[in-house]
């Protein structure tokens, strides 16, 4: 008996003879959907109403035969197999073969090489739509790995701030059932609302009209101090005015407190202004622990070195340092000739600025002076410190580095061309603005501005930066966000104001105080706060009882521009 094999010979390969009883009419024209289920095979009942027996048994054997045939003999057969069939049956036959033809490549490599490919993607966005191709593409992208690399590329991790007291958000990873994915998901969530505008809620009524001297938040309570000699304490996230602290006689020009975290949940206030007193409150109750007297003028700084040691600078040309815990006072630091404008604490050191136009390091320990910065030919208006290096901005708009170990004049920061009255340091970042309108972001390995950003059209009041974005507020009633690695404006913070007189931010909110133009009376100001959630989410209704209106940052922009 001859075998398929015997027939296909290189020059004669033939299909195999048709069986009697085997051929059925098919109509030329025909539905798709009257072709039988390619699953059909696996359902007997169904198999024996299309096929006897013998058609059964012959395809059984067709099929033997079949996969006995060299690859080369294989082709030849589908070949004469094809050229056989009508459109229909092709369509039939590529619906049949189109899938098997599909390879998941993630799913044939070892799932180490997978997750590898995947870290390649950078663009979270990609990595959702990839989640979305199959089941097992789904699983895949659940894995840890490749969202702790996202959060590592993106640099979601915890960061720098000059915000004491604050909660950043730093992934939690000793927390159980912590997810990378998630956090991601919120982190990069919370970068595009910056970008594109979140959650604002304005406070007018409980400010009065009174000018804003003051401003500190974290995560539960905003604290402003104002000239009509009174300080308010706010929830942060619904904007409702928890408290007012009274007893001061003049106005509060500086008010720091530390607390507030995990660890350290008891806020402690202090507070000085032209009452020439020092006030230490017990904020979380809203009471008065202690009155601190001493000096003759008015307090227009402060810091605190921690809950128990504060340092006070006056107009009487006076330092003095505080125990708050015993509410006495420790030391009396003398040999500024004119008023203390300005200082800043590094742990057991305190740097001064003053309108002598001289600048001096200190020893919170013993008091003593251990240099007398001198080079400014005009006041110093601001001061920052980072515990190696003193920075300082004066009238005569130039900004000066100085070694706070030596004393010496590091560097002279030129290019201001007016009074130098905002600074802030962060590693070797320094970002001042001035009364010219101009911010300047200076590199201080090399003594360099990076750049030169003409943002306000009147004088720098405010500003705050991180590692990745930067905020000013101006006399000319704008707030801006910036990009602090190109200068770049990313957009317009807020409503155009009268003036902007305080602003801070954290990870995921902003509070900008600002004095605003009355409708009635433009010529009038009204104080309002703003608050800024960018942690959308979490964001609760607001009391429809608060003063407060809520709007989406987007509406607002759109009816200014």
């Amino acid at each position: 008996m001859s075998t398929f094999m015997d027939l296909c010979t290189p020059e004669d390969i033939s299909p195999p003879a048709t069986p009697p009883n085997t051929y059925f009419a098919r109509p030329a024209q025909r539905l798709r959907s009257s072709y039988i289920d390619p699953s059909f095979g696996d359902n007997p009942t169904q198999l024996a109403t299309v096929l006897d027996d013998q058609q059964l048994d012959y395809i059984r054997k067709v099929k033997t035969i079949f996969q006995q045939l060299t690859p080369e003999q294989k082709q030849f057969f589908l070949y004469e197999i094809i050229n056989c069939c009508d459109s229909q049956q092709l369509t039939f036959v590529s619906d049949i073969i189109a899938p098997k033809l599909k390879i998941d490549f993630l799913k044939e490599l070892p799932i180490e090489i997978s997750l590898h490919i995947l870290s390649f993607i950078d663009d979270p966005r990609t990595l959702g739509r990839a989640a979305s191709v199959s089941t097992f593409w789904n699983s895949l992208l659940k894995d840890e790995t490749t969202w702790k690399t996202l959060c590592l590329k993106h640099q979601y991790r915890r960061r720098n701030s000059s915000i004491s007291g604050v909660a950043l958000l730093g992934p939690p990873v000793r927390r159980l059932n912590f997810s990378y994915r998630e956090y991601f998901k919120r982190k990069y969530n919370i970068e595009a609302a910056w970008a594109q505008g979140g959650k604002v809620k304005t406070c007018f009524d409980s400010l009065d009209s009174g000018l804003v001297t003051s401003l500190q938040f974290d995560d539960e309570v905003i604290v402003v101090g104002c000239d009509n000699h009174k300080i308010e304490v706010f929830n942060t996230t619904t904007g409702k005015n928890i408290s007012t602290l009274e007893g001061h006689e003049g106005g509060v020009w500086a008010l720091q407190f530390k607390g507030g975290e995990k660890h350290d949940p008891e806020r402690l206030l202090v507070s000085g202004g032209c009452d020439r007193d020092v006030r230490v409150w017990d904020l979380n109750k809203g009471t008065l622990k202690h009155v601190l007297r001493g000096h003759t003028s008015t307090v227009r700084c402060l810091k605190m070195r921690d809950k128990r040691i504060a340092v006070t600078g006056s107009r009487d040309t006076t330092l003095r340092v505080w125990d708050l815990q015993r509410g006495t006072m420790r030391h009396v630091l003398l040999g500024h000739q004119a008023s203390v404008r300005c200082l800043d604490v590094h742990e057991n050191l305190v740097v001064s600025g003053s309108y002598d136009s001289t600048a001096r390091v200190w020893d919170i320990n013993t008091g003593r002076c251990l240099h007398v910065l001198t080079g400014h030919y005009s006041q110093i208006y601001a001061i920052a410190f980072d515990g190696s290096r003193v920075i300082t901005g004066s009238l005569d708009s130039n900004i000066r580095v100085w070694s706070a170990e030596t004393g010496q004049c590091l560097a002279t920061l030129h290019g201001h061309t007016s009074l130098v009255g905002q600074l802030q340091l962060s590693g070797s970042t320094l970002v001042s603005g001035g009364s010219d309108g101009c911010l300047r972001v200076w590199d201080l390995d090399n003594y360099e501005c990076v750049h030169q950003i003409s943002a306000h059209d009147n004088s720098v009041t405010c500003l705050q930066f991180d590692d990745k974005r930067m905020m000013s507020g101006g006399n000319d009633g704008r707030v801006k966000l910036w990009d602090i690695k190109t200068g770049r404006l990313i957009r317009y913070f807020t409503q155009p104001a009268k003036t902007i007189w305080k602003l801070q931010f954290t990870d995921t909110r902003a509070v900008v105080v600002m004095q605003r133009r009355r409708n009635s009376n433009p010529e009038e100001g009204r104080t309002a706060m703003e608050i800024h959630d960018f942690d959308i989410g979490d964001v609760p209704e607001l009391n429809p009882n608060i003063n407060c209106i809520e709007a989406d940052e987007d509406a607002i922009m759109q009816s200014t521009s």
